[in-house]
């Protein structure tokens, strides 16, 4: 501002200045804020939970303490106690054994006598053998007639066993190799590059070209799959979703730097989940087209693509809590003076840990869902009224632009939400389980990158809801997906696909030692 144009009046002086240091405020928490982004840790693990400080005053609720927990009575059955030291290493590996005697010389006693074997002594080390690649080879045995030269035969002269079916008919892949192939880039995060270099080392030329190539026709023979696990999660009425971002180059009409989206969506059975998910270009509702005719409960982030969910008949919106704890521990993390006893941010998040302790205890005594809404409504709901009261008084001395006031603005905004879930004894309080379940796609960003194609990407869906779901039915992503790829090619209709699927498959099919096959 021009000095000239400055007023005379001291009260209009003051009001600038104020407004000034207000504005410098903002902004040195916002540099505070990017600086913590960039280097400091993302974990959001609360420091010394169970502190006696970390349980505040509230008016009207009196001194809160750590919830007392009562014990569950359990009946152990009499077992046998396994010896203190390193685990064992597990039985069904293969053991070479070496065996290490005395010379022949000290095998005699110094009274003459040869001494005589009495036991021995076994020392387990673990050893690691390189991969080993071998050619599976498919003899198929030819016949013809000796006596007729096949001339009385309408099949020909020579008759050949049939190939069995393959889910890539032409190739020399298998899906042994497919599936190992496949679990590196989509479970350990190694892109195809990587592994080209890893088979030259065992003396195989593999060019990543192939491997995409390999991939994506197994996503394609795969398809089928993907509108029975839209079935499954439209089949059950409790649903999480989340989404995350995913660099695709050639999107057409797009710019490469621009951001797509991959989303998922977390339901089903809840012994065994679905998790599926998909590839979008936008972060538009479009994505959620396909829940069109879906009923029930919806758990989802604050993003406001989500508020149509609740305004579709039939659809109940939760909200998450660990949504509105993260928007204050970003507070705690920028402002010293926020990480006082005090102070607002701190407060609500410790109160917001307190719930977690009830959540705890509640899941360790596995109570049905009608007593878990019982229970959180006599110990759950009175902690969140507080956290309301505080939010509703701090909201009118809080700088709306502050971080502070975003976090409180932000709580505010979705708390009819997010409380809901004391009304559902079957629902979690946060939308975790979705945002778990979504890691591995931004482990895999940092390795990979970015998908080179929308195609890449479709196909890059159906692998993680493939892998993604088997690991939440306990199966080995490896042993599943050879299995799959052994049996999808002998699958004759809908029902043969279905039974293919890890949720329905039975496990006992493939046990983990299939991988060693």
């Amino acid at each position: 501002m021009d000095n000239m144009n400055l007023p005379n009046d001291a009260e209009a002086l003051k009001s600038i200045i104020f407004d000034y240091q207000n504005h410098i405020s903002y902004l040195e928490e916002k540099i505070s804020y990017l600086q913590k982004i960039i280097f400091s840790a993302t974990s959001e693990k609360r420091k010394d939970a169970q502190h006696p400080e970390n349980y505040l005053f509230l008016p009207g609720l009196g001194e809160a303490k750590p919830e007392k927990i009562e014990p569950v009575k359990v009946t152990i059955p009499e077992h046998t106690r396994n010896k203190r030291g390193r685990k064992p290493l597990p039985e069904d590996l293969p053991r070479d054994d070496v065996i290490h005697d005395l010379p022949e010389e000290e095998k005699m006693c110094p009274c003459g006598a040869p001494m005589a074997c009495i036991g021995q002594e076994v020392s387990e080390k673990l050893d690691y053998i390189p991969a080993k690649l071998n050619v599976k080879r498919h003899v198929r045995l030819k016949y013809a007639c000796r006596e007729c030269e096949g001339v009385e035969s309408d099949q020909g002269t020579v008759k050949t066993a049939p190939m069995p079916a393959q889910i890539i008919p032409q190739g020399i892949v298998t899906p042994g190799l497919l599936a190992h192939i496949l679990v590196a880039k989509f479970v350990d995060a190694l892109p195809f590059y990587r592994q080209e270099g890893q088979f030259a080392r065992l003396g195989i030329e593999l060019s990543r070209s192939t491997m995409v190539a390999w991939a994506m026709s197994v996503a394609k023979a795969c398809e089928p799959l993907l509108g029975l696990f839209k079935e499954e999660l439209l089949a059950h009425n409790i649903l999480n979703i989340d989404e995350t971002t995913l660099q695709v180059l050639q999107e057409e009409g797009r710019d490469a730097t621009t951001k797509s989206y991959m989303w998922a969506f977390l339901g089903g059975d809840p012994e065994r989940p679905t998790v599926f998910f998909e590839y979008h270009p936008t972060r538009s509702a479009q994505a959620l087209d396909f829940l069109q005719d879906f009923t029930g409960t919806i758990q989802t982030d604050g993003y406001i693509s989500y508020e149509t969910l609740g305004e579709r008949p039939g659809i109940i919106h939760f909200g998450c809590l660990t949504h509105v704890r993260r928007k204050f521990v970003d507070v705690i993390k920028i402002s010293k003076r926020e990480k006082t006893k005090g102070g607002t941010a701190q407060e609500i998040v410790d109160l917001i840990g307190q719930i977690y302790e009830v959540e705890k205890s509640l899941a360790l005594q596995k109570l049905e869902p009608d007593r878990i809404k019982e229970e959180r409504q006599k110990r759950v709901v009175p902690i969140l009224d507080a956290i309301k009261a505080i939010l509703d008084q701090r909201k009118a001395t809080t700088p709306p632009q502050s971080q502070l006031g975003k976090a409180i603005a932000y709580a505010l905004n979705q708390w009819d939400r997010v409380v809901r879930y004391t009304e559902d004894g079957r629902l979690r309080p946060d939308n975790n389980l979705v945002e778990n379940a979504i890691r591995p796609i931004a482990l895999g960003r940092k390795n990979w990158l970015f998908a080179g194609h929308p195609n890449g990407a479709r196909a890059a869906a159906l692998f993680f809801s493939l892998i993604e779901t088997a690991k939440r039915s306990n199966l080995e992503p490896y042993a599943y997906l050879r299995y799959l790829f052994e049996q999808l090619p002998l699958a004759k209709d809908k029902e043969e696909l279905r039974q293919l699927m890890p949720q329905h498959i039975d496990p006992a099919l493939i046990p983990p030692a299939y991988a060693a096959a």
